[in-house]
């Protein structure tokens, strides 16, 4: 948390202690209520929403009738409405405080809590009911004195006593709907599911029965999960060797995409995609393996075949998903190439149908055992243009980072099969698209609603699909696109599309508006006040959204870390859930199929802790699909409070050195700058700036520093190394962008715009000392590139190599 909690004086966090908490439906069961499957016939005003099903409802009509044997006819007439109310408060949606349970360590009242007036009227005409009511001795031997016996029925909080809490509007007017706030921010709450993963990218589940998940690291390891949460020490798959990645925050490459094949169950086939270097060349790969033939957990690494492989100009932009559509094709989505502003050929990659960059590709993997390894499927859109590959689905596209298709709604599969892309944006704008079979998505021309290349733009013949929500940077800087939810334990969420920002760690969401076709949007937070004050949930979570997932049931789920490098193990799993309403008991019960197991199981261990909240104001943002305007500066930071566990927030204030992580709204630290591009979109952390020292220190061999002309340059000047303690220039000869990428790395930016040559920002008067040298872009200087001997050249100061950085992903253009 920031560092400056753990200086608030106690009377302050006192203060915070009292606050007064928000409505909090919840059964005796300590889970939220919910619809009963068919109509209670004994306690039916709770037929629409409250905590019993219709066995319940059957047992309490037993008892019913089990304690009016032992009433007269007077008595029976006088108490058996009162009687009823009593038992049928079990059924209430707030049955946890009607008979004080909310705290499942704590033992439940056997009686419901009753207002002053009602109990006054029960004691008059009913207290004899009581003995055959409950076995609390405490409450029976009160029986003859009304003021002792009605505030031993009383609760503390009297919101909740029976029978004003049906009256009670700021409990009753949204009951059962998802709970929001002044602001219109949909809180929910989370499971930790998952943790100490790197840089988690995919979770994806083989839809064999088992209900087994899958969680790929972008380092190139897949770990195998069972249902209960532990997981095999044994990796699924582990191909770390061929993946090419490393350690610095922001590196896009690496393992993207895994997908199970639909028939997996009978074929054992999984796909992958991942980065990987040739000869210096890095490429986009995408491979089969075939599942082990004795052990269910793990592929056979032997099995490995090549589908397709795409050489990347660039280290940026690789794109990452594979899906598998209702139609058995398998959909491949490739980023446009890199850098920025798609700079390659006269309309850049994305919009040239004859390069497999920028596109959202369909192929046909079935009965691939013999002949190719993959077919064209024959409606694919453009298999009779002589210059498109054939491969091409849809095009436009920039980087999508996370797609999916829609299960469609549970009972009238309206929507199944609509395919959502959250596409990564440039300067200004990020995007969730509605990708369909032959359309163009309009990038370069179009960033979201807006015009980035604008003599493309106004090309009439482009005929591009606009987004159907698209928002500005201020919001944040690098979608995450999700998923419709289509579970079945949060009914109230169905047809929600689910989202996120990597790099400002919102939670978002769009809901079609069947009549207008639009999509409204709501902002996600964590659920304040008692929302979140269930077992098991949490309601905060770490800021670099990577990722979302379903299961094999539907539920959703994502994935972020607090340090977005490929080997920090700050990653955790997150299960999305919705305490306003649950589904009722039994119908989202399954029985997973068995797994024979033959590594160690590690156990899952829960790290992550409920934190209450008071609610704060966002900023607004407009339900539109239309570009929303400027938002607001982000609220001030939450405070903490808690009115029960006060030892849980002293702890809390005391680690002033956790990893920072989100949770209604984004911190007020400055963000890392962005990479506008594929997962991590350009996401390097914070740099730290070194302490003055007394006497600056001689430079270590192989820095950099750049100078235009003959002054030091900013962002952009011709090259100058230190080797051997001396400074001088780089000849141009082989001089590229990977080349001028590790020096704008070295001098602390995140992307290089150009590599420029012919002594562009002047010419030196240093001695040549670098020539010929040939880069990966991983180094850390360019004394790890390969390159001819020091101060061996041929060549003159008018081939002094340059470079122009960047903190932002920008393309230098005319417009």
């Amino acid at each position: 948390r920031h560092p400056s909690c753990g200086a608030w004086p106690l009377f302050a966090l006192a203060a915070l202690l009292l606050r007064p908490a928000g409505g909090h439906p919840q059964c005796l069961d300590f889970k939220p209520p919910f619809k009963p499957l068919r109509p209670l016939a004994f306690c039916a005003q709770y037929s629409d929403f409250g905590c019993c099903d219709a066995q319940r409802d059957s047992a309490l009509l037993e008892r019913y009738y089990a304690v009016t044997e032992h009433l007269d006819h007077a008595a029976y007439a006088a108490c058996a409405s009162h009687l009823q109310d009593l038992l049928c408060q079990e059924c209430s949606p707030y049955a946890a405080h009607l008979y004080d349970a909310e705290d499942p360590s704590t033992p439940v009242k056997t009686v419901p809590g009753l207002c002053p007036d009602y109990c006054v009227q029960v004691w008059q005409n009913c207290r004899s009911v009581f003995k055959f009511l409950t076995q609390d001795r405490e409450l029976l031997a009160l029986e003859n004195n009304r003021a002792k016996f009605c505030r031993y029925l009383a609760l503390e909080d009297a919101d909740y006593c029976f029978p004003h809490v049906l009256s009670n509007k700021r409990l009753t007017q949204n009951l059962g709907l998802v709970t929001a706030d002044t602001e219109g921010c949909l809180q929910l709450c989370l499971v930790e599911i998952a943790n100490g993963l790197r840089n988690p990218v995919a979770m994806v589940h083989a839809n064999d029965g088992t209900h087994r998940f899958f969680v790929a690291e972008q380092v190139g390891l897949v770990w195998a999960y069972l249902p209960d949460r532990s997981r095999l020490e044994k990796p699924f798959l582990n191909i770390t060797e061929a993946v090419l990645t490393s350690p610095w925050e922001g590196d896009e490459r690496g393992f993207l995409g895994i997908v199970f094949h639909p028939k997996f169950k009978f074929n054992g086939k999984v796909f992958v995609y991942y980065s990987i270097e040739v000869e210096y060349e890095e490429r986009i790969r995408i491979s089969e393996f075939r599942i082990s033939s004795d052990d269910m957990n793990s592929v056979d690494h032997r099995s490995e075949r090549i589908i397709l492989e795409i050489d990347e100009p660039a280290s940026n932009h690789n794109g990452g998903e594979l899906l598998f559509g209702d139609d058995g094709y398998l959909y491949i989505f490739t980023g446009d190439g890199g850098m920025g502003g798609d700079p390659f050929g006269t309309f850049g990659n994305a919009q040239n149908k004859s390069t497999l960059l920028g596109k959202v590709l369909r192929i046909n993997v079935d009965n691939n055992d013999r002949g190719p390894l993959y077919r064209i499927p024959p409606d694919n859109p453009f298999v009779h243009e002589p210059k498109a590959r054939p491969e091409v689905y849809a095009y436009g596209a920039r980087n999508m980072w996370r797609c999916s298709f829609d299960r469609g709604d549970p009972s009238t599969k309206e929507g199944k099969g609509r395919l959502f892309c959250g596409d990564v944006g440039q300067n200004k704008f990020e995007e969730i698209d509605l990708v369909e079979k032959g359309k163009n998505y309009g990038w370069r021309a179009r960033e979201g609603f807006s015009c980035y290349d604008k003599k493309l733009c106004i090309n009439s013949s482009l005929d591009d699909v606009l987004p159907i929500y698209a928002y500005p940077h201020k919001m944040g800087k690098s979608v995450t696109g999700g998923y419709v939810y289509r579970g079945c334990e949060s009914p109230n969420l169905n047809g929600l599309y689910i989202f996120g920002d990597f790099m400002s760690g919102r939670l978002m969401s769009l809901k079609e508006n069947r009549v207008t076709g639009e999509w409204e949007y709501n902002e996600i937070c964590m659920g304040t006040g008692q929302t979140c004050m269930f077992p098991g949930l949490i309601n905060n979570y770490y800021q670099y959204i990577i990722s979302f997932a379903e299961d094999e049931a539907g539920e959703l789920y994502f994935m972020s870390t607090g340090i977005p490098s490929a080997t920090a193990p700050n990653g955790v799993v997150y299960k999305i859930v919705d305490t306003s309403r649950r589904a009722p008991p039994g119908k989202c019960h399954v029985e997973p199929l068995s797994v024979k197991t033959k590594s160690r199981l590690v156990k899952f261990v829960a790290k992550e802790k409920l934190l209450i909240k008071t609610a704060t104001e966002r900023p607004k943002l407009r339900a539109t699909t239309r570009a929303p305007g400027r938002a607001k500066a982000t609220a001030e930071p939450l405070r903490v409070t808690t009115p029960d566990w006060v030892e849980q927030i002293l702890t809390l204030l005391r680690s002033q050195n956790r990893v920072l992580m989100i949770t209604t709204a984004p911190p007020k630290t400055k963000a890392p700058k962005p990479r506008k591009g594929g997962r991590t979109g350009g996401r390097r952390g914070q740099r730290r700036k070194n302490r003055p020292t007394s006497a600056p220190a001689q430079p270590r061999n192989g820095a950099v520093r750049i100078r235009n002309g003959n002054v030091e340059g900013k962002d952009r000047g011709r090259v100058e190394i230190f080797i051997n303690g001396k400074w001088g220039t780089v000849c141009d000869d082989l001089w590229n962008s990977k080349a001028a990428m590790v020096v704008c790395r070295q001098l602390g930016y995140a992307f290089v715009i150009r590599a420029t040559k012919k002594a562009e920002f002047g010419e030196g008067r240093l001695p040549i000392l670098l020539d010929d040298v040939q880069c990966s872009g991983r180094e850390k200087t360019l004394l790890e590139c390969s390159h001819a001997d020091i101060e061996k050249h041929n060549c003159s100061h008018k081939e002094d190599a340059g470079v122009i950085c960047s903190h932002e992903d920008v393309i230098e253009t005319e417009q």
